[in-house]
């Protein structure tokens, strides 16, 4: 009975011997406790730790591990282990009459016994000490073992799954940590005591020393004791490497956000654009620490792809909001948006960049009131063209071309263009000119991406592995390149920034500043012939900053990380798209200098004459009234013939009014009876072709019926 009894233990003690993995499987499973985050060569960005409960660093193959760790863990735990089998047979006798004789000696297990112990949980030591089942699976395990793997690759395994101290597992993570190097840089010193930390791991730093100390002996090594107590005392004290640290924290939240379970995650980064771009912005934030402004972002974009080349969310130490992510945190946009203003505003043939608008002082009434926009510099320069009011950021300009765009219909070109407004463009009303809406520089970047692009919108990318979305039209492409030139021209900002400003660069650049209210918020967007560079400085909190200009503030970050980018590389202006033309342009009473300038077809103009400001763009019809998007109450207590919505064109000859397709009358003013729902209307010209159109909704009830009749 007893020797069946004995069997049937060995048997259940065997069994899970034979179903040990092999080493490829026991790498391949390996997880590290942090993702790593890599740019698009391979190069760490950062690290990030995934695993709250244990700290693993990564696999590292034994010719990886410096010659002092493997000669230091072996001397310490296994001294025969490149002679037996797996289990020392001399070391078993002698652990067995010692404790004949109760005497201490070194244990007889294995480094092999001690893996098939990491390996399975069943083999593991529990508070009472393993039992004889646990003794004799643990041993049959390490003799598979020895036959299956190879010597190295059991010391390799071994190494890499090894608890060290606390939550540290396995030589990356004890060597980063206690030493702040890679395994391969431990010198004999470390090697002792990482091997004394094995057999006591959790031991005060004088017996670890002194362990390591006998261990640095066996090594053959001269053992300065007291030297060996101190390094001990200070490796021991110091605390788990970051649990973040790199140069990408916010790219790395994100992209641990949407693969959880990833270790390494490439990116469509480069690391050296990455580094620049945050030493740059750290420089510019120190410089202006005395102006209240503590927080930045930067971005910077492929033109052609869409890539994420640099993702710089915050200024790091410097700020004391370090966690938010300037890239994607919603911020006043300000003069930023003035050229897809413009670039509606000449694609629907209102005005042209030679057409001249009036900056000077203005009262618009809205339903809240008066709306009396400012310039930046509380002065104005009366009349200018459409080049110098974008060029010079002119506010005043940029008001009355959004009362003739109207704002539903600039936010629409806004959402086209992929900025995320969350409100309606009756609800920014003509403050939208100005950048009264919250964007993030992600979107905003893109939005100057597409300019840049002709007109042509796509979504960005910052994974390697996420797929290129295709490009679509969003913007004219004439007007795209229009604004495009307007913003590469010193000239045309000039009478605001001067011609030696930090935004004319030595190769060809396309820039725009902008200040939001309170000068909360700095940017400086622009592109080249290849990227697109968007910065943003300010305060996380949203506190003022002190007198921070458009070219004081983000710029010289902006114009720094151009010249990074283009130290080798040119930087050419596009070619015209098909339809612009080039044309001479001579103002009268010498209002700005003669000049060759881009035009759609139909809108050229040789002489500019003053009283041709109000309404500027002659040569395009457009509709003045309704404007686009408005809304009509009826009430059903007033007769329905004095309810009539007034149609006016700015032309008078050779147009006509359509109705939800359908035409109604003919000339330049009209009177419509409206009924309820949403109606577009259109002005055509004599051949049919579309010149403007507006989109009205009508509410109310009760006059349908009356249509006919009120309309013969």
């Amino acid at each position: 009975m007893k020797r069946l009894v004995a069997l049937v233990l060995c048997a259940a003690a065997l069994a899970p011997a034979w179903g040990l993995p092999a080493f490829d499987e026991v790498k391949r499973d390996f997880r590290p406790s942090d993702t790593v985050v890599l740019d698009r060569n391979g190069e760490l960005l950062h690290r990030l730790r995934r695993d709250d409960q244990v700290r693993r660093g990564d696999w590292v193959a034994l010719e990886d591990v410096s010659p002092a760790l493997r000669l230091a863990m072996v001397m310490s735990e296994d001294r025969r282990f490149w002679e037996h089998s797996g289990i020392d047979w001399r070391a078993v006798s002698s652990a067995a009459w010692g404790r004949l004789w109760h005497q201490r000696t070194r244990g007889a297990s294995t480094i092999t016994m001690q893996l098939a112990g990491l390996l399975d949980d069943d083999w593991k030591i529990g508070a009472g000490g393993r039992s004889v089942t646990q003794k004799l699976g643990q041993a049959a395990a390490a003799q598979v073992l020895d036959r299956r793997w190879r010597k190295d690759q059991v010391l390799e395994a071994y190494l890499n799954l090894v608890p060290f101290r606390g939550e540290m597992v396995g030589i990356d993570a004890l060597s980063r940590t206690l030493f702040g190097k890679a395994a391969h840089g431990l010198d004999a010193r470390e090697a002792a005591i990482a091997a004394a930390l094995v057999r006591a791991p959790n031991a005060n730093a004088a017996a670890v020393a002194r362990r390591a100390c006998g261990v640095l002996k066996d090594m053959g090594e001269a053992a300065d004791c007291m030297g060996l107590d101190l390094l001990t005392t200070g490796a021991l004290q110091r605390r788990a490497f970051a649990s973040s640290e790199g140069i990408a924290p916010h790219l790395a939240r994100r992209v641990l956000a949407s693969s959880p379970q990833a270790t390494r995650i490439a990116t469509t980064l480069r690391a050296d654009i990455q580094r620049f771009a945050l030493q740059t912005l750290q420089q510019q934030l120190r410089e202006l620490r005395h102006r209240n402004v503590e927080d930045g972002a930067v971005l910077v974009l492929d033109n052609a792809t869409g890539d994420v080349l640099a993702w710089v969310g915050s200024s790091g130490e410097l700020s004391q909001a370090a966690e938010v992510d300037g890239v994607t945190a919603l911020r006043q946009a300000g003069s930023t948006l003035k050229p897809f203003l413009y670039a509606q505003a000449i694609a629907e043939k209102r005005l042209t960049a030679a057409s001249l608008l009036d900056d000077s002082p203005t009262h618009i009434p809205t339903a809240a009131g008066l709306y009396i926009p400012q310039n930046y510099d509380h002065h104005f320069k009366g009349l200018v063209s459409v080049r110098t009011a974008l060029g010079a950021s002119l506010n005043v300009p940029a008001v009355r071309t959004l009362v003739m765009v109207s704002p539903h219909a600039f936010h629409r070109q806004l959402r086209d263009a992929g900025l995320p407004l969350k409100e309606s463009g009756d609800w920014y009303g003509y403050s939208l000119a100005l950048g009264s809406a919250d964007v993030p520089l992600m979107q905003l970047a893109n939005a100057y991406r597409t300019l840049a692009n002709g007109g042509k919108v796509s979504e960005v990318r910052w994974l390697a592995s996420q797929p290129r979305s295709a490009l679509r039209p969003a913007i004219d492409p004439a007007a795209a390149f229009i604004v495009g030139d307007i913003l590469s021209d010193p000239n045309a900002r000039a009478r605001t920034f001067g011609t030696d400003s930090l935004l004319a660069t030595r190769f060809w650049t396309a820039v725009k500043t902008g200040t939001s209210k309170d000068m909360r918020d700095n940017w400086a967007m622009g592109w080249s012939q290849r990227y697109t560079v968007g910065v943003w400085v300010g305060n996380a909190g949203g506190a003022a900053m002190h007198d921070v200009s458009g070219t004081s503030g983000a710029a010289p970050a902006w114009a720094a990380v151009m010249r990074y980018l283009h130290a080798r590389e040119p930087s050419r202006a596009p070619a015209p798209p098909p339809g612009v033309l080039p044309s001479p342009v001579k103002y009268e009473g010498a209002l700005e200098a003669s000049r060759t300038e881009w035009f759609l077809p139909g809108t050229q103009q040789t002489l500019i004459a003053a009283d041709g400001a109000a309404p500027a763009g002659e040569g395009a019809p457009h509709i003045v009234s309704p404007v686009d998007g408005t809304i009509v109450a009826l009430d059903p207590d007033i007769p329905p013939q004095r309810q009539r919505v007034a149609l006016r064109a700015s032309a008078s000859r050779g147009v006509r009014w359509q109705v939800d397709g359908k035409e109604f009358v003919r000339g330049a003013e009209a009177g419509w009876m409206p009924w309820p729902g949403r109606h577009k209307l259109r002005l055509v010209d004599a051949g049919g072709r579309v010149l403007d159109e507006v989109r009205v909704e009508v509410r109310g009830a009760g006059l349908r019926e009356t249509r006919a009749t009120a309309q013969r």
